[in-house]
């Protein structure tokens, strides 16, 4: 059976090590993933599942940290040996990518935002599944006339606000939503690489899970096809069995699409 194309947005330039990583996730899931950019964009109408992938504004150091300190973070965040293992091995590298590919950009990028919009707005007429990831979720959820959270410093004063490629927030999972049918309904542990967030709902969107400091890190609709957002970057986790399923699920419903077209 042929692969599901799904379709991958980012930026013309930067976001290398992004797309490698859900390049990677997609085809592990049984997909075929199709790099989008404003200088290669492609039509919902060639797809059969979309991915409106993050941002590329995060420091190449991972926020502050250097290698040593990522060594002693992953020794303090991953518990069992086989995980410990991966880890050592994984964040590290995760690490080193994104220093040698990052490319800082000042500012927004319009011709990325015209042309995911489009995009968003095909694939909610067309039923197509998708899954927005941190910016992704970000502007779905203003693509259906949501609001966002421009500086999240003043939900912290309980909370210390995690920012790290390694899974150190735990998030609540709504009971009976399709993200914790996906995952499990256990809370679900997250990395953080964010700086804003969902404020108001757009039309037809849930709160699919949510942090302690009560800021919303999962959304999802309300129809019947498969669309998600989380504020995480689970392409960023290859190693977690719950956040593979994100991408297992995104398949599994852009072949059933694909079948019944």
């Amino acid at each position: 059976m042929a692969r599901p194309r799904i379709g991958v947005t980012g930026p013309d330039r930067g976001g290398v090590a992004a797309w490698i990583m859900t390049w990677w996730a997609i085809w592990r899931a049984g997909g075929k993933a199709i790099h989008i950019t404003p200088g290669r964009p492609r039509s919902c109408r060639e797809l059969d599942g979309l991915v409106i992938g993050g941002g590329a504004d995060v420091d190449p150091s991972l926020y502050g940290q250097d290698p040593l300190s990522l060594i002693r973070e992953i020794d303090a965040t991953e518990i069992g040996w086989r995980q410990r293992i991966l880890g050592f091995v994984l964040y590290p590298l995760l690490w080193l990518l994104r220093r040698v590919l990052y490319t800082k950009r000042h500012g927004g990028d319009a011709d990325r935002d015209r042309l995911e919009r489009t995009l968003i707005l095909e694939a909610l007429d067309q039923g197509l599944p998708m899954l927005g990831i941190c910016r992704g979720m970000q502007l779905l959820n203003v693509v259906c006339g949501g609001t966002l959270h421009q500086n999240l410093e003043g939900f912290y004063q309980e909370h210390p606000q995690v920012r790290s490629v390694l899974p150190r927030k735990v998030v609540t999972l709504t009971e009976g939503s399709r993200i914790a049918e996906l995952t499990g309904a256990e809370p679900l542990s997250v990395n953080a690489l964010h700086n804003q967030a969902v404020a108001d709902l757009g039309q037809d969107l849930v709160v699919a899970a949510r942090e302690a400091s009560g800021v919303i890190q999962a959304i999802e609709s309300r129809s019947a096809s498969l669309i998600l957002g989380v504020q995480w970057h689970p392409e960023y986790l290859p190693q977690k069995s719950r956040q593979r399923r994100l991408f297992q699920g995104l398949v599994e419903s852009s072949r059933d699409l694909s079948v019944r077209v």
